[in-house]
């Protein structure tokens, strides 16, 4: 008997469809779905008879007659020409390119002045959910500049969106005249709150983990909302300037219980409402009551020993300690005559997934002496 292929194209794509016997998990590591339910299968009835169809009937014609030409000559057709469906170039990654939906990027390389960045799509197949944004000379000052690395879950829409527009609200509340009065915590804050309040405002779900860093006038200030982390590298010791906001936290956990909320641990992973892994981000619209988009901010003056500047998602600082990997950048970034950012990023990505990393990996690494006053 002769196979019949069906054509090759994304519209048959076992992708696109979800087997109704099968549960969907979501596509990221932070969310987890209800569980599926099982219904006992119905007997299937007796079959009926049903007349042949007229191919069938021609192919058992030359069944004892043709071999392998029976397919050639009965089932060869034309295959239809390959659906390209264009959609948006990816914000943050730097691509005006049109891309087809079953076409994913693997990962971004980029490399400039006094900074560099590497995303890699994880291993769990699905399109890479992480962005990154970079603005240098802020008020047309080159030692001046604003960082960020956004960790998309529930979809890359939340994530896109900071990338496009949290810099411009960070930009336009330090720029304000109300800023000498407020102070640049505040109008951080601002930034964050008007970006997650004009993402809500799109429908979209899903939401992002952000961390940004702001070098202006030779300080430097560093938010976080989620588990996106910064990492100093202090003559070649780690420091921590942010705190990951889990649902673990005591703080974040007693925040959470006193809006109605609840905060479990499944398979090791505190979640709250059974099912978000973080306790702040931009977005999570149906988590509103629990997740907020308020950053924590901590502001240092950036001296001679202070080296350089690792800014990361989760999806490295799970399997990479904060001093182990300041240790593996230190070689090409300090005491070299040419500094190799782009280099130490994807090593970082490298030893992440050796060690089993199964998530998006983003990491920028910004040489902070290249902004020293």
């Amino acid at each position: 008997m002769c196979a019949v292929a069906l054509p090759n194209s994304p519209v048959f794509s076992p992708s696109m469809f979800c087997n109704p016997s099968v549960s969907c998990s979501s596509s990221s590591p932070r969310i987890r779905g209800p569980p599926s339910v099982t219904t006992p299968q119905s007997p299937s009835p007796p079959s009926t008879f049903s007349p042949p169809s007229p191919l069938s009937l021609r192919i058992q014609r030359h069944v004892s007659g043709v071999n392998d030409g029976v397919c050639g000559s009965v089932l060869k057709r034309k295959r239809p020409a390959r659906l390209d469906i264009p959609f948006e170039g990816l914000s943050g990654f730097g691509l005006k390119m049109t891309q087809r939906r079953d076409e994913k990027v693997d990962d971004v390389q980029v490399e400039k002045d006094g900074y560099s960045v590497y995303c890699k799509r994880g291993r769990r197949g699905y399109a890479m959910e992480d962005r990154y944004s970079a603005f240098v000379g802020l008020n047309g000052d080159h030692k001046q500049a604003l960082f960020g690395v956004f960790d998309g879950h529930g979809g890359p829409k939340a994530a896109e969106f900071a990338a496009k527009n949290l810099d411009k609200n960070i930009r336009a509340e330090v720029c304000s005249s109300k800023r000498e009065e407020e102070g640049i915590d505040r109008a951080i804050r601002n930034g964050y709150l008007t970006t997650d309040t004009e993402f809500l405002k799109e429908n979209h779900g899903g939401g992002t983990c952000c961390v940004t860093a702001l070098i202006q006038k030779g300080d430097l200030v560093v938010s976080n909302v989620g588990d996106c982390r910064a990492v100093l590298s202090r003559g070649g010791v780690a420091e921590a300037l942010t705190s990951d906001h889990q649902p673990s936290r005591k703080d974040e956990r007693e925040r959470i219980e006193a809006q109605g909320g609840y905060v479990d641990c499944y398979h090791g992973v505190w979640r709250i409402q059974g099912s978000l892994a973080v306790s702040r981000g931009i977005g999570d619209r149906h988590f509103k009551r629990w997740i907020i988009a308020e950053p924590e901010t901590k502001a240092l003056r950036i001296k001679p020993d202070c080296e350089f500047l690792i800014l990361a998602s989760d999806g490295l600082w799970d399997k990479v300690s904060n001093q182990e990997a300041v240790d593996l950048v230190r070689p090409f970034v300090v005491g070299v005559e040419k500094p190799e950012l782009s280099s130490a990023c994807k090593k970082l990505a490298e030893l992440s997934l050796r060690r089993g990393s199964m998530d998006d990996i983003s990491v920028m690494i910004v040489q902070l002496g290249h902004f020293l006053l």
